[in-house]
């Protein structure tokens, strides 16, 4: 389909009285096709009509901008007109007056003849050939609204904008107007943009409802999908199957919203009632952090935001790291306050958050991604000598000894290598819970078991997966560039209360580590940093074992060439510290399809809770670098089937093998109060 128009990542930003600044809409992208009607929909103050006088011109982005046809749209023009709620006609012109005004105005190449046609055109298109010749104060609210809607269409706008057209007319009156406004657009493809409140209007009248989160800093949500037949009746529309799923799904994304709305209204009612600092000082809550890790290359950023002076650069005097290797005693290590933030695997905040393997949930936020791919699996060299070179001579190996047990060993089942070993098994028709056996244990003990024979495979970050090929007792057959190039890997975790607490100290944390993980990414720094992470007091191995993938080529196995893999190891590049909603959104339908978790009704109000972009934003702008990307964005898969962000129930219906899908609301635990309230608590 031709896109008409592009909303292309804009902000929306007011200057206020006080100094500072209200930002109304956060990186808003959007792009509309010819001939498609679009709804926005939300809650009042989200920004929808500050986006809809965006696109007619009225106002323009802070940042981004939006393109019509090609070119940018810096004015109000003919090629959109704008229909409002209160009508705009000129009283003292008549229903036919108020539309030639139009049409004399913007087609004045045509002959007077041809106007005056496309003018009673227009009345009769409406139904208003009786009160042609009346003014509007002697017309009722419906019939002002349908000589407003046909001044519009009298120019032959390319979009026609729509600012709660029906939202003052009685049921009746809207209905009508509904159902005229759809044979029009219809009839002549016109390209709508609607604001509306109204759910069923939206689903009536919309090829895709686009829901804003609240204010401030709105974005795009969710996108609904409307595949209800055209032409549309009302009540064929209603009694399609689809209808009371599709408005079920609105709102519950608008009750998520008030939800969230409260919440934040109490956390800004209990910082006003809080113990007032004696002075208001510009410097970071926290100097010292305590910052759990384990130890791989992908912790590069954080031994290089403290061996460089990052971390002190913005004003985290003391940066404690603190190895571990298990990955759940750093998530203990976070619950229990013993740590500040934690190197964190991408699917832990969420798991942690939404209390997966029955555990109390504790509320875990990321603002930044540490790392990206860096994953590989490794068979072991007895599958490999029994000429296992990829996924299917490994399904072949499994069925052919139905009697022998196989299994795999995983660092964490929320891990992104558990969640894509499971994924690249499964395209490939292997049933990873019931054709294998998976175990969680340590990336060290995966090596010893490969070798001793106890599992036939493992997926691990480096150096792992080489030291299995340089020690000749497995082979790497697929790495995570393969299945999916660019996922995110490892992420900076906090609590939730934490981070509300300490928030410059957050800032501070996230800008020194972007800047790390820019380091990182220069690969004339990497021979220093392998020197930097082969320390004691870090990884504690030779500076050789940590070389492939990083500097050196990338060895499968003793008899194949080594290859380069410039983006093994991604910290920087295509703005990989930028954490992504829709690859979280992705790590949820697989702990969903997996049964590790069930898949939360309200998703959006997961994500919106967990990814917190609103720092990272922050931290990037005092950087001056960009601030965020599209959530919206397909992800595709090495097996070519792609995950629609905003359709992410169709995309776990089309998954062959997996668990039945559980779907529950998710009720959040409440991040205990910041400590100044605390104390105000017990002094009373």
């Amino acid at each position: 389909m031709t896109i008409l128009v592009d909303v292309d990542h804009i902000d929306k930003i007011y200057p206020l009285k006080t100094g500072g600044e209200y930002v109304a809409l956060r990186n808003v992208d959007l792009k509309i096709n010819q001939g498609e009607f679009v709804s926005l929909i939300g809650h009042s103050g989200c920004g929808k009509s500050t986006l809809l006088n965006i696109i007619a011109g009225f106002e323009q982005a802070s940042i981004g901008g939006v393109v019509l046809s090609g070119k940018q749209i810096t004015s109000p023009g003919p090629d959109r007109m704008m229909v409002f709620q209160n009508y705009s006609l000129l009283p003292w012109l008549t229903v036919r007056q108020n539309i030639a005004l139009a049409v004399d105005k913007v087609m004045t190449d045509l002959p007077a003849a041809e106007r005056k046609d496309i003018i009673e055109k227009h009345i009769d298109l409406v139904g208003l050939r009786a009160a042609a010749d009346k003014r509007p104060g002697a017309l009722s609210g419906g019939m002002k609204q349908r000589t407003a809607i046909a001044r519009a269409l009298a120019i032959r706008p390319k979009v026609l904008l729509l600012d709660e057209p029906f939202g003052a007319l009685d049921a009746l009156t809207r209905g009508n107007l509904q159902e005229q406004l759809m044979q029009i657009c219809e009839e002549y493809k016109t390209t709508c943009v609607m604001v509306t409140h109204d759910v069923d209007e939206a689903l009536l009248l919309s090829d895709r409802v686009v829901m804003l989160t609240n204010g401030p800093e709105a974005h795009i949500g969710r996108i609904l999908n409307v595949d209800f037949p055209r032409p549309r009746k009302r009540m064929e529309v209603v009694n399609d199957p689809t209808y009371y799923p599709n408005r079920g799904e609105i709102i519950n994304f608008l009750n998520q919203q008030k939800r969230d709305k409260r919440r934040k209204a109490r956390k800004v009612s209990e910082e006003k009632t809080s113990i007032p600092a004696v002075t208001a000082v510009k410097t970071v809550e926290k100097s010292v952090v305590t910052l759990g890790y384990v130890p791989t290359t992908d912790a590069a950023p954080l031994v290089v935001a403290k061996e460089k002076g990052f971390f002190a650069k913005h004003g985290l005097t003391q940066v404690e790291l603190i190895p571990d290797s298990s990955w759940q005693t750093i998530a203990d290590g976070l619950a229990n306050q013993r740590l500040d933030c934690a190197q964190l695997l991408a699917g832990m905040p969420l798991a942690m958050s939404i209390g997966a393997d029955r555990k109390r949930p504790t509320p875990i936020v990321t603002a930044m991604v540490l790392a990206r791919n860096g994953n590989a699996i490794t068979l072991s060299k007895k599958l490999y000598d029994d000429g296992v070179r990829n996924l299917k001579d490994l399904k072949k190996a499994i069925a052919a000894t139905p009697d022998q047990p196989h299994s795999f060993g995983l660092v964490d089942s929320v891990s992104m290598g558990s969640l894509l070993t499971r994924y690249w098994l499964a395209s490939g028709g292997i049933d990873p819970d019931r054709d294998l056996s998976l175990s969680i244990m340590s990336s060290a003990e995966m090596k010893n078991q490969i070798s001793k024979g106890f599992i036939d495979g493992y997926l691990a970050s480096e150096p792992w997966n080489s030291a299995a090929v340089k020690d000749e007792t497995g082979f790497v057959v697929a790495t995570d560039l393969e299945i999916w190039d660019g996922h995110q890997n490892k992420v900076l975790g906090v609590r939730e209360d934490w981070a509300q607490e300490n928030p410059k100290t957050h800032v501070a944390l996230v800008k020194a580590l972007i800047e790390a993980c820019e380091y990182c990414d220069d690969r004339r720094n990497r021979e220093e940093i392998i020197k930097m992470l082969a320390k004691p007091e870090y990884l504690n191995l030779p500076a050789e074992q940590l070389r492939p993938g990083f500097i050196d080529p990338f060895q499968r196995s003793l008899d194949q060439a080594p290859e380069m893999l410039v983006r093994f190891n991604q910290y920087y590049v295509e703005q990989s510290t930028c954490p992504r909603r829709a690859e979280a959104l992705w790590i949820l339908t697989q702990m969903a399809r997996w049964n590790i978790t069930p898949f939360p009704k309200n998703w959006t109000e997961v994500l919106e809770r967990v990814y917190c972009r609103d720092t990272y934003g922050q931290a990037a702008r005092e950087l001056g670098l960009p601030d965020s990307v599209d959530d919206h964005e397909s992800v595709k898969l090495f097996d070519g089937l792609v995950f629609n962000p905003d359709d992410p129930m169709s995309y776990l219906a089309s998954l062959k093998i997996s668990h039945e899908i559980r779907v529950e609301e998710i009720v959040f635990e409440e991040a205990p109060a910041p400590r100044s309230l605390r104390s105000k608590s017990l002094a009373a």
